[in-house]
């Protein structure tokens, strides 16, 4: 695989990475660590292994399921806000062209990623600039490819104010630090390193890559016709993810040795790390939730709220 110079830069320091690449399975109204136990989420696209519900999994239940990722290795599960076209009253889905994980730093790292393991990166309720802690986080949308580039007349985290001319993009970055005594605890790594008491994981990153031009083939200017499921109208600060570790811990382990060189591919005892699994990842509660825009701002109690 190559790894681009743009993505290298993006990352900051060209220090030891893996990737993995996974297809959408679910859209729908909950959210297991911030609404655990409850269908009354903003709406969510779901990645990685399909063993989720409404109800917080464990890393061990997790691989009982089947993912939707290129690594069989890897059954965590992976989530963000729903992305949507919005033409008057109609809510369509867009759909990323890619969804990329990238385990980062690799080479700084003192643990793998601990077992049980969850962790949100963003803000959910973020409303501008102000809010968004792109100093760690690293959240930025831009159009990749061509562009247009205009991230210096718009804030970084807001939406470019023009078609893109290939994809619209997403990067945002998880806390690399955690307490491996009580996993909930968890931070960034700062210029002097972990906090007391935290040890250095890989450092994970989303990479959203938006296909806008079948989504929107008539493109836009100035305010985008775009909406995240958890904000408003032509803006993208409320951008977050949400991970659940469902590494093998082989695999897990395996991946601390990619040091002093570009990108390794993580294999394990479950098989080759660039090979989908011939399992079909799919909704394990279907007849619970909603995938419709509209009846999860009702069961949210917010209807007339689009």
């Amino acid at each position: 695989m190559r790894t681009s110079l743009s993505t290298l830069l993006l990352a900051g320091t060209a220090t030891a990475l893996t990737v993995v690449e996974h297809k959408p399975f679910m859209r729908k109204n909950i959210d297991p660590i911030v609404l655990p136990g409850k269908y009354t989420s903003h709406m969510h696209s779901f990645y990685g292994s399909d063993m989720l519900t409404k109800d917080l999994p464990t890393t061990a239940q997790l691989q009982k399921g089947c993912p939707s990722g290129e690594n069989p290795n890897d059954l965590s599960v992976y989530w963000a806000p729903t992305l949507y076209y919005v033409n008057g009253n109609t809510y369509t889905e867009i759909y990323p062209a890619t969804f990329k994980t990238y385990y980062e730093n690799i080479d700084r790292a003192e643990i793998p990623f601990p077992k049980d393991l969850f962790m949100v990166a963003g803000n959910a309720s973020a409303k501008s600039q102000a809010d968004v802690d792109e100093k760690n986080n690293m959240i930025t949308w831009w159009c990749d490819g061509n562009g247009p580039e205009d991230r210096n007349i718009r804030p970084r985290a807001a939406l470019p104010l023009s078609t893109c001319s290939a994809h619209l993009q997403a990067i945002l970055r998880f806390p690399d630090c955690v307490n491996p005594n009580k996993v909930t605890e968890y931070a960034y790594a700062g210029s002097k390193g972990c906090p007391t008491g935290m040890k250095r994981m890989p450092s994970l990153r989303f990479s959203v890559r938006y296909n806008t031009r079948s989504a929107i083939p008539q493109g836009w200017k100035g305010v985008p016709p775009i909406k995240l499921a958890c904000g408003e109208i032509g803006v993208g600060y409320c951008f977050h993810g949400d991970f659940i570790n469902g590494w093998y811990e082989d695999a897990a382990k395996e991946m601390l040795k990619a040091k002093g060189q570009t990108f390794m591919r993580i294999d394990g005892a479950h098989g080759n790390g660039k090979t989908y699994s011939k399992c079909k990842a799919k909704d394990q509660d279907p007849t619970n939730g909603t995938s419709d825009y509209h009846r999860s701002l009702e069961m949210m109690g917010q209807a007339g709220h689009a």
